[in-house]
């Protein structure tokens, strides 16, 4: 039989500041031969998403760094090649957790079949994935959004903060959003359907926020922290509920910024709690129960950003924190045989 070969991106050095492509280093190396109770699958599309650069730093966090000179970290849909695990079968779409590289190969107890029947298979790294359970969750356990209320997003064009404003909308409030580009905030709007899009970089944030939410916000979803969360704070409600699910704007600080006053918290009565998604695997079934009926009664639009090859993967992953991506970024690694 002839051997296959992987390529592999490795992360090669740990980076100070904002990392570059020096950080990361491809190789090929043969795919060893399947052992009994092991499942071989060809990745077809690799996430890129923000907390990978947290992977990459040795600091503490809630899950342990990536290790130089191993493949990078990163959820993938595969097609199997060839199963020794009577639970899968070749042909099989699959949700794991490959990494930067072309085939994985591995008991099958850790990976997650995927019903092409519910969507492009794609979106389970998406919107049928952990972005959209994580806009789903946070938004609906912590946020507890009522019809009525006020809705703000930060990264609203992203895979999780488009989601969150939909199923807003859903519930029936207001939704104003956040990004970082004019055209972004058009799809936003148009095709999102939030009632506003605010441009962080070009607009007054405090004088937006007025105009936007003449009556205040009652749940700020925050994917980035930072000057937008400062802003943010000083047009809450009383008894606001914030789920803080992201830090974009420090991933890459050397050290870390000053933070906004939180005292407003206290005036306010408002809820500000941290998010994991891997802490909620109970709701899996009603994430995706919902989310799919949602997507299927076409009250949902979503958008991918698609790479070819993975050999990009790192450039790709560089843009990420410049806004260069436009919806859900993947790298599109192999084609399904």
């Amino acid at each position: 039989m002839t051997t296959l070969h992987n390529s592999q991106i490795l992360l090669r050095s740990r980076p100070a500041g904002s990392p570059s492509l020096d950080n990361f280093a491809l190789v090929e190396t043969p795919v060893p031969p399947i052992a009994e109770g092991q499942v071989l699958r060809r990745t077809l599309y690799l996430s890129l998403d923000p907390y990978m650069r947290g992977r990459m730093s040795a600091g503490p966090s809630y899950a342990a760094p990536a290790e130089v000179g191993q493949v990078m970290v990163g959820g993938t849909v595969s097609q199997i090649m060839e199963s020794r695990d009577p639970s899968f079968a070749p042909g099989d779409f699959v949700l794991g957790y490959d990494g930067w590289q072309s085939y994985g190969l591995s008991a099958g107890r850790l990976l997650r079949k995927v019903d092409p029947a519910l969507g492009p298979v794609s979106y389970a790294l998406g919107l049928l994935g952990m972005p959209g359970m994580t806009a789903y969750v946070a938004l609906l356990d912590i946020g507890r959004p009522v019809a009525g209320e006020t809705v703000v997003v930060s990264a609203a064009s992203g895979a999780v903060g488009s989601v969150v404003g939909q199923i807003a909308k859903i519930k029936g409030c207001r939704v104003v959003g956040f990004a970082g580009r004019d055209d972004k905030c058009r799809y936003v709007t148009e095709e999102f359907g939030f009632e506003a899009c605010i441009n962080y970089k070009t607009q007054d944030l405090d004088a937006a926020l007025l105009d936007a939410c003449p009556n205040g916000i009652d749940v700020y979803y925050d994917n980035v922290a930072g000057g937008i969360l400062e802003a943010v704070l000083r047009h809450i409600n009383i008894g606001a509920r914030i789920p803080l699910v992201g830090l974009i704007s420090q991933y890459n600080a050397e050290k870390l910024p000053p933070g906004p006053n939180l005292g407003v918290l206290l005036t306010k009565r408002a809820l500000i709690q941290g998010f994991l998604v891997g802490d909620h695997n109970d709701r899996y079934a009603a994430f995706l129960a919902d989310v799919g009926r949602w997507l299927r009664e076409g009250r949902l639009e979503y958008r991918e950003d698609v790479v070819e090859g993975l050999a990009d993967a790192p450039r790709a992953f560089l843009g990420l924190f410049e806004g260069k991506n436009f919806g859900k970024l993947l790298v599109k690694v192999n084609e399904p045989g």
